[in-house]
């Protein structure tokens, strides 16, 4: 069964603050790729970051997971979370897949052993027996048991029926553990189904941050024009 013909995953009561970015500029050379980023992140919240190429989604990701410095603010996490990243272009490996999956846990201090039989249970978990179809890294994240996934366009490289199941294993991983899930897409009907909250960045500024609800049902004329125009299609 797809995600889209479950039920809808519950909204998340706001409960202990996990992330919080504070003032955080990137720069690159004299390219200023994010702008005075203020952002709070709740326990269970699901937050989709859009906008057109270019905007600062996936360099956002970057700076949450921690894989990219920031020129200025602050990022916090709250101590102990978990987190683990899917990138748009995973680095794969020249190994056997479980041995890919196993790797993330092995480097966490797991005996090898322990590691093999966890990669093991999560490649079961994301019916791996058609590798063609299937995301390996999204299997790695998972297997660490992340408080927190961070995934960037998780699915723009697949194609329709590999989009559907990996849309099914986030939902059913979301709805079983309560992870806080913070993603990219260009997808909106992914955004629409998976998302409790939409951000909208462009130029590496966040212009809109609104329930998602409101981002797609309510006018943004007025409030948020620069999103309103992404919507219409004139954001290019």
């Amino acid at each position: 069964m797809s995600a889209q013909q479950k039920t809808h995953l519950p909204i998340p009561m706001k409960k202990e603050l996990q992330l919080q970015l504070q003032g955080v500029d990137v720069q690159f050379g004299s390219h200023l790729a994010l702008r005075q980023i203020d952002l709070n992140v709740y326990a269970g919240e699901r937050v989709a970051f859009v906008g057109v190429n270019g905007s600062g989604k996936s360099t956002l990701l970057r700076v949450i997971h921690g894989v990219l410095p920031v020129s200025s603010g602050q990022v916090h996490w709250q101590a102990g979370v978990q987190q683990a990243m899917v990138f748009q272009r995973p680095y794969m490996l020249r190994t056997t897949v479980i041995n890919f999956v196993a790797l993330a846990l092995w480097l966490q201090g797991a005996q090898w052993r322990i590691a093999k039989e966890q990669a093991l249970a999560a490649l079961h978990q994301v019916d791996l027996q058609d590798l063609a179809h299937r995301n390996l890294a999204f299997a790695r994240a998972l297997a660490v048991h992340p408080q927190c996934m961070l995934l960037d366009e998780p699915t723009s490289s697949l194609d329709p029926h590999a989009k559907r199941e990996v849309e099914r294993i986030m939902h059913d991983w979301i709805a079983d553990n309560a992870t806080t899930l913070l993603f990219s897409s260009h997808n909106l009907g992914q955004v629409k189904r998976l998302a409790t909250r939409v951000v909208y960045l462009e130029n590496g500024r966040i212009l809109a941050d609104l329930p998602t609800e409101q981002f797609f049902h309510q006018p943004l004329e007025r409030s948020h024009p620069e999103a309103h125009l992404f919507l219409r299609g004139e954001r290019v």
